[in-house]
């Protein structure tokens, strides 16, 4: 069965995510960050959790993580697991994994921070990790930055809260969900069935 580690690296909602990668069928192992990553046939990384200490965790493996990722392993980030995938952060000092170039901004308007609660996707690319997921689908958000990529043909969808923010990205063999499909219903399921597509291919 394709093995799919969740890393480890001191953040919430471990468990939750487990849980719906083993309903679409793979076999996902909450592993510490310094486990042998190229055992893995894809990876996570979850995201409850604050930039600074998340960055310093990840560190020590930071130059392997990024090197399983462009030896081509899938790798699937969610909420503060995208934007870790950034250069920097408004959030706090730290240095993200650098995939992109980019940094990740405070949301700003007169709505309540963080955004707390479902809204819409407006897909501006389509892409497989999207299949079967319907422009105007609703998935559930608990954030109060995003990610700001300088290279705009990655953005794949984005939402609207006071301001329209990147909310999914995805390039090669790299995709980041600013939402959690996790706790996303039936959308967020078939995602995650489509990421499952994707390892196991």
């Amino acid at each position: 069965m394709t093995q799919v580690f969740i890393l480890d690296y001191g953040v919430g909602n471990l468990l939750s995510l487990k849980v719906a990668l083993e309903k679409v069928g793979l076999n996902a192992k909450i592993t510490p960050p310094d486990t042998q990553l190229k055992k893995a046939d894809a990876i996570t990384l979850p995201g409850v959790g604050n930039f600074t200490a998340a960055s310093k965790s990840l560190a020590p493996v930071k130059s392997d993580l990024v090197n399983v990722v462009q030896d081509g392993v899938p790798i699937l980030g969610i909420c503060l697991g995208l934007q870790l995938f950034f250069q920097t952060s408004e959030e706090g000092p730290g240095e993200g994994l650098a995939l992109f170039k980019g940094k990740n901004i405070r949301l700003k308007g007169n709505l309540k921070i963080p955004h707390m609660g479902w809204n819409s996707l407006r897909i501006v690319k389509q892409n497989e990790l999207f299949d079967g997921v319907s422009d105007g689908a609703y998935v559930y958000f608990v954030h109060s930055l995003y990610p700001e990529p300088e290279d705009k043909t990655i953005i794949c969808a984005q939402t609207e809260y006071s301001n329209l923010f990147t909310s999914a990205v995805a390039d090669k063999n790299i995709f980041g969900t600013q939402f959690h499909p996790e706790k996303s219903g039936d959308v967020g399921l078939q995602i995650l069935q489509n990421f499952a597509r994707i390892v196991s291919r």
